[in-house]
């Protein structure tokens, strides 16, 4: 009987030490959108508080029955413990002040401690607008206006107006897609959208920590890392233009091994204007393999195939007469684009890190333009020419941050090396004109090639710069910035005409500096900042005599600031800024009648940007963004044409867009949005005589997820608006409309859409 006692005992006993000593629970944290595994994830109860692995994996021993999770730039959650392995999906904050960026200084941060004006994607956003263009997320961020030209061709406007100039800066992480000196104005369908988590867009410049031509702004594609568990998605597109799409995308972890694939394929066939069609390959690679909880190494390639039939723009007659055919038979824009960058990062401590970066680019741009076609002293024969603008990187990027207990500093500083041989050539053409249809129909080619250019040119920037902040006391930040760039131009001439070969050198020193405070949800920032533009090589050597040209300065006097009201459900924010040109190069005409660039110009750019997202509950969201501007020519006299006191064509004083979305929750996977798109009335020439008076168009979107399905129309231009996208008039005109051209914006374009996900 004692016995029996004693052992009844020994089972009680045992049972509730097995009890005190609780269950051991584990599983993975994750982004419940992009489905990539979070770091430094919390998980506590009442007594313990533990943080995720690099691969977003915990493990803790509880006795409770509830635990939390919460994450910097991540809504909280509560989980109540329903297995001893769990898979934890978390929400990104819809407080913005909350939210992480990384393009303020390179580093993560809240938004409410970036003292710039910036503004970030999300992943959602770019799932709920089921954008085939970037333009199609970029425009809803206030003061930001990119021009769709068709097919993924593009201008861009960020506190400057509509332009093909070289005053912005597009990357991919934190690195340019293209090297300094070789701007392309249609950059961003280099990039590949599927393979984004984020896109942030700094407005103003960022040439402090970027280099040249962060004008301004800068648009950073952050691409997405491997998901925590096995899946991806597949989906299949068409509508009423001749658009066909099919994205996908697979992702997995192994261990300390992640590897994501992304990519599509796009064409369009007999679209609205003649001669329009275009076909894109797109793909990327991403692998990050985390070697422990201080070590990881990060690799990604970008391919990029692209072709485009060039129509040209609409000549006056046409667009009025809604004449959609085309001169153009031949013409074309053929982009390859192959990118690869190594990141190698080391956290040290908690108060120091370290990254080293290689970058390796192949890029070319082949066309047979239909804007260089002229006229001949022969009716029936024109000129023209095919040129290919190519260029190689190899890159490497060294960067130290370190934190300091004194006034909770933060040192950032990091140096580059880019070399890039780039070459060009351009040869003639004879092209043959139908007197009947009145288009080009054929070219032939000298034999031997007449060549128009033919040159190389060795591009080596070299760069150092250095990022301090402090924050004395709470809320409070102080930001300063310096970066100094060595440029030099190894220009090589294999003509005897054009310009002879030469070396140039620039050198330059950007500064930047700038506060934020933030008091429970109210915050004001203002900044300085300076931005430089190095010539181009095609401003600089496209003359007999090599011109003297210096960078292009930019000045930026900036004020802004933000309110969030009720927790989640109303933010607010603004920006007056003052961007100042001067030794813009422009062409100016010489006593012999020539013309030569020089730096001989300077402009003013003044605007207020201001956005507003309310969100009373989880079914209605609402949103609007706009910019109210004015763009001028202080000093500018082009081939003896005095603008000065002009505004500069091209520049609208407002733009505007607008959204509400619609999530019932008495039909779960619904999504139904409404969005508004306004352009104002502009000069579209810079001596102010003739006017475009701009447009208004609406569309909207319809979604609906069942399961791991969803299928979605999109009516784009629903009230078929008929528009130009942009319209220019000649330089100098003062008659006729013959001078004038039309962009025309995409008719009404109804488009259909299934996907499927795969996966946790």
């Amino acid at each position: 009987m004692k016995k029996s006692i004693l052992y009844i005992l020994c089972i009680l006993i045992s049972n509730v030490a097995i009890s005190q000593q609780g269950k051991n629970i584990s599983g993975k944290v994750y982004d419940a959108f992009t489905k990539e595994a979070i770091q430094g994830a919390v998980i506590a109860d009442a007594k313990n508080k533990i943080t995720t692995k690099e691969n977003g994996s915990f493990s803790i021993t509880t006795n409770e029955t509830k635990i939390t999770v919460t994450a910097v730039g991540y809504e909280p959650k509560f989980i109540s413990i329903s297995s001893e392995n769990l898979a934890v999906a978390l929400n990104p904050s819809q407080n913005i002040l909350d939210q992480v960026v990384v393009t303020a200084n390179k580093t993560n941060e809240k938004r409410s401690e970036a003292p710039i004006a910036i503004t970030t994607i999300s992943k959602q956003t770019i799932e709920d607008a089921k954008a085939q263009r970037i333009d199609a997320v970029l425009n809803k961020v206030s003061g930001v206006y990119m021009v769709n030209l068709g097919n993924e061709q593009h201008q861009m406007s960020i506190r400057q107006p509509m332009t093909t100039r070289s005053l912005f800066l597009y990357m991919e992480d934190g690195i340019p897609i293209r090297t300094t000196g070789v701007y392309n104005h249609n950059a961003l369908l280099e990039m590949n959208l599927p393979a984004a988590k984020s896109i942030e867009v700094v407005k103003g410049p960022s040439s402090a920590l970027y280099g040249g031509e962060a004008i301004g702004g800068a648009v950073n594609i952050i691409t997405q890392s491997a998901p925590a568990y096995t899946g991806g998605n597949v989906s299949a597109q068409f509508n009423n233009t001749g658009y066909q799409r099919a994205d996908g995308q697979i992702g997995t972890t192994i261990g300390k091994w992640g590897v994501l694939a992304s990519g599509y394929y796009a064409k369009r066939k007999d679209g609205p204007v003649e001669h329009s069609d275009f076909n894109k390959t797109s793909i990327s690679l991403r692998t990050d393999y985390k070697a422990n909880e201080k070590l990881t190494w990060t690799n990604t390639l970008a391919y990029i195939d692209y072709y485009s039939e060039m129509t040209g723009a609409l000549d006056s007659l046409k667009y009025f007469q809604k004449n959609f055919s085309s001169l153009q038979t031949f013409t074309f824009r053929s982009v390859y684009a192959l990118r690869y960058k190594s990141i190698l990062s080391q956290q040290w401590s908690k108060k120091s890190n370290t990254s080293i970066s290689f970058l390796y680019r192949d890029n070319s741009i082949k066309q047979n333009p239909s804007y260089s076609i002229a006229s001949t002293t022969n009716k029936t024969l024109f000129k023209g020419q095919i040129n290919d603008n190519s260029f190689k990187t190899n890159s490497i990027i060294a960067q130290h941050t370190q934190k300091f207990d004194w006034l909770n500093g933060k040192l950032i500083a990091g140096a580059s090396l880019d070399f890039s041989p780039q070459t060009y050539y351009a040869k003639f053409i004879s092209i043959k004109k139908d007197t009947v249809s009145n288009k080009y129909v054929s070219y032939t080619q000298k034999t031997p090639d007449s060549l128009l250019s033919n040159y190389t040119t060795d591009i080596r920037n070299t760069a150092v710069y250095l990022d301090y902040e402090i924050s004395p006391f709470k809320g409070f930040k102080a930001v300063a910035a310096i970066r100094y760039d060595a440029f030099n131009y190894d220009f090589k001439n294999a003509l005897k005409s054009g310009a002879p070969s030469s070396v140039r050198t620039f050198e330059r020193v950007t500064p930047k500096l700038g506060f934020t405070y933030n008091y429970k949800g109210i915050g004001l920032y203002s900044n300085y900042s300076e931005g430089y533009v190095p010539p181009q090589i095609t401003e600089l050597f496209n003359s007999v005599l090599v011109p003297y040209l210096d960078p292009q300065t930019f000045k930026n006097y900036e004020i802004g600031g933000w309110v969030a009201i009720g927790g989640n459900k109303l933010y607010a924010d603004w920006s007056i800024y003052n961007l100042q040109g001067t030794n813009e190069i422009i062409s100016v005409k010489l006593p012999d009648g020539s013309s030569q660039n020089q730096n001989a110009g300077s402009t003013e750019h003044m605007g207020i940007e201001y956005g507003i997202n309310y969100k009373p509950n989880t079914e209605w969201y609402f949103r609007f963004s706009g910019t109210n501007a004015k763009h001028k020519y202080i000093n500018n006299i082009v081939k003896g044409v005095n603008y000065n006191g002009k505004e500069i064509n091209g520049a609208p004083k407002f733009i505007a867009n607008a959204e509400i979305v619609y999530k019932p929750e008495f039909i779960k996977g619904l999504l139904v949005s409404a969005e508004w798109q306004h352009q104002d009335k502009y000069f579209m020439d810079d001596l102010n005589k003739y006017t475009y008076g701009g447009y208004d168009i609406a569309n909207f979107r319809v979604s609906y997820k069942i399961g791991k399905a969803e299928v979605w129309v999109n009516a784009l231009n629903a009230l078929n608006e008929y528009y130009a996208v942009s319209a220019t008039s000649a330089p100098g005109t003062a008659v006729g409309v013959n001078n004038r051209t039309y962009n025309m914006g995409d008719p009404r374009e109804i488009t259909l859409g299934l996907s499927y996900k795969f996966g946790k």
